[in-house]
């Protein structure tokens, strides 16, 4: 019988789709369904970006543009990592691609070879290990769990790699969890890496500006690291652009020439007008992001306080992206008292969320945390605080 190769037969559907279908299939049913299960800003994307982009269209930039991208975004994309980061790029040292999701899957695929390793601190946003089997990788999974805010410590990095280690991969502000990575914490895993050779970090930063902590901070700036780093960002969560598919990687340019290289034999250079919309969203003020930030931050405060309002949740104050993590294992083991629904893990907890509280939301098991689950406050105030007392008056239910 015919079947699938098997690499794809190796891989998992995207949990955080998945939920997001269900979520819209009940809304298709009529039912109000608050859907919290997708990361994606609620914002529109700013007029002037937009402008940049009619503009665009009408000087007919409607053809193939170079494979990694205008010559003239990714000299804007290089003034802005000298100036927010303080890291020198060239050009040269800059691959334009699909969104950022293409920017990992283009690294992932240009460095490791099967059977080498790839070290991912869990939680983990759900399509890190899988890109790793997609090469034939080990995805190497370091639990970093609630108790220790999330964060992989130098420590814990240290034992975790073998001589098959190629790569880290680290996410700062962190999906799932809001997480972020102080310089110091940084720094003592940039010292483990320079202590193994051949070892490189895949720095996926494209939460950099929801940051609730102050200035963002890159690994790749510390001794040595700009050359065993792979910055991966975008414009996708800070300019609310996600539809526009534009992510990028900065690293050295013997690494951008390999990507380049795969890019253009599957996708070629990334849409023409969504670049110069991205050239204009680099490029001119940068007032949107923070008025989106703040709001971000309002949010954050008022789902942070709504869910340590409810028995049995353990809530943490994630520091940046727009994620809540709560950790919801005391229910485990209990059943609805109207219906027998019976919570055993975190996608049941999800499940029964959506299914007696109309809130998508998505499992921890996903996301490789079992005792957690994840919920976007990328929606409104009235949104939030509507889902709360759902899911505050669904949980007091169950027995």
């Amino acid at each position: 019988m015919a079947q699938l190769s098997d690499r794809l037969q190796r891989l998992a559907p995207s949990a955080t789709l998945a939920m997001s279908q269900k979520s819209s299939e009940m809304k298709a049913q009529g039912i109000d369904v608050i859907n919290m299960s997708v990361g994606e800003p609620d914002f529109n994307t700013p007029d002037h970006i937009k402008q940049a982009a009619k503009q665009a269209i009408d000087e007919n930039y409607s053809r193939y543009s170079p494979v990694p991208g205008y010559p003239s975004l990714r000299q804007a994309i290089a003034r802005k990592l000298e100036r927010e980061n303080h890291l020198r790029y060239q050009p040269s040292e800059i691959l334009v691609s699909n969104g950022a999701k293409q920017s990992v899957t283009n690294t992932v695929m240009a460095l490791v070879n099967p059977g080498d390793e790839v070290v991912i601190p869990a939680p983990y946003w759900v399509s890190y290990p899988q890109m790793v089997l997609l090469a034939g990788g080990k995805p190497v999974i370091v639990e970093a769990g609630f108790d220790q805010n999330f964060k992989m410590t130098a420590q814990q990095l240290e034992s975790a790699i073998t001589p098959r280690t190629r790569l880290v991969i680290l996410c700062s502000p962190s999906n799932p969890t809001g997480s972020v990575y102080s310089k110091q914490e940084l720094e003592s895993l940039a010292k483990v890496v320079m202590s193994h050779q051949d070892l490189f970090v895949l720095a996926d930063e494209i939460y950099e500006h929801i940051n609730y902590v102050g200035h963002h901070e890159s690994i790749a700036q510390f001794e040595g690291m700009k050359e065993r780093t792979i910055l991966v960002n975008g414009v996708s969560k800070a300019y609310a652009m996600t539809g526009w598919r534009i992510g990028y990687i900065a690293a050295p340019e013997w690494i951008v020439k390999g990507c380049n290289k795969l890019q253009g034999q599957y996708t070629s250079g990334p849409c023409s007008v969504s670049q110069m919309a991205a050239l204009a969203a680099y490029v001119e003020s940068q007032q949107c992001v923070e008025q989106m930030r703040q709001a971000f931050e309002r949010r954050r405060d008022l789902i942070v306080r709504l869910a340590k309002d409810i028995p049995g949740l353990e809530v943490n104050v994630p520091e940046g992206a727009f994620y809540l993590f709560p950790k919801c294992s005391s229910f485990f083991g209990k059943k609805s008292e109207d219906d027998g629904f019976a919570v055993n893990n975190s996608t049941d907890f999800a499940m029964y969320l959506l299914e007696h509280a109309h809130v998508a939301t998505v499992g921890g098991d996903a996301f490789g945390d079992p005792q957690c689950f994840r919920m976007s406050y990328a929606t409104s105030d009235e949104n939030i605080v509507e889902a709360m007392r759902r899911i505050k008056e669904s949980l007091a239910k169950l027995r």
